[in-house]
């Protein structure tokens, strides 16, 4: 069974700070979570819940899923993840990072791929992009089904990141990359930022907080 560590406690002890704190909507929580060289910070849904943590090489993957589902049988989920020092690769950039993701999503189903870029975003002083890519039909899974996800990355640093908001459904011809539920999807999870890792500081990383 898979267990959670450290980063379930940053989204605990986020829940209980931001909870109490008037100027936030209470349909979503801060999280803020130490991925390698920074804090990663977003808004996340209230309705999800972490399911998974994992760290191997340079390589961090956490997910979320809704409440009362699994991450074997889910619906939506919200990924994050971290490569370290990626920043360093020879011709690495958001949108080679994006592309690479997205060229896995397309050799799943090469012939139900689907993309829409949103292109390039700001996360504070830190450059990103964005983009809406799904399949129609993928075999992975309990049954057959479409696939359809957010993603965005973020150039930190020295590490990269992404967070990923996935969603199955019925199988399709064409899968739904509809611009204007993915761009809500996007302002639900804003403000999205990276901060500097304080020396000494813990949870709930007030540095962080107060960028908000």
């Amino acid at each position: 069974m898979r267990t959670l560590t450290t980063a379930a406690a940053v989204f605990t002890v986020s829940l209980a700070l931001v909870s109490a704190a008037p100027a936030q909507a209470p349909e979503s929580f801060r999280v803020i979570s130490p991925i390698f060289g920074q804090l990663v910070s977003f808004s996340m849904p209230s309705n999800f819940i972490a399911v998974f943590e994992n760290t191997k090489g340079g390589h961090y993957i956490r997910e979320a899923v809704l409440k009362g589902e699994t991450p074997e049988r889910w619906t939506q989920m919200i990924t994050v993840t971290g490569e370290k020092g990626m920043t360093l690769r020879p011709g690495s950039s958001p949108e080679t990072f994006a592309g690479s993701i997205a060229g896995g999503f397309k050799s799943a189903c090469p012939d139900s791929f689907a993309a829409r870029p949103f292109g390039v975003l700001k996360f504070g002083r830190f450059e990103g992009v964005g983009a809406v890519i799904g399949c129609g039909r993928v075999d992975s899974g309990p049954t057959r089904h479409s696939e359809t996800a957010l993603l965005i990355t973020l150039k930190g640093a020295s590490d990269y990141y992404t967070i990923q908001w996935a969603e199955r459904g019925p199988e399709t011809d064409e899968p739904p990359v509809n611009d204007d539920l993915w761009q809500a999807r996007l302002r639900e999870l804003s403000p999205i930022d990276l901060c500097p890792i304080v020396a000494g500081e813990a949870a709930p990383y007030p540095s962080c907080v107060s960028k908000s």
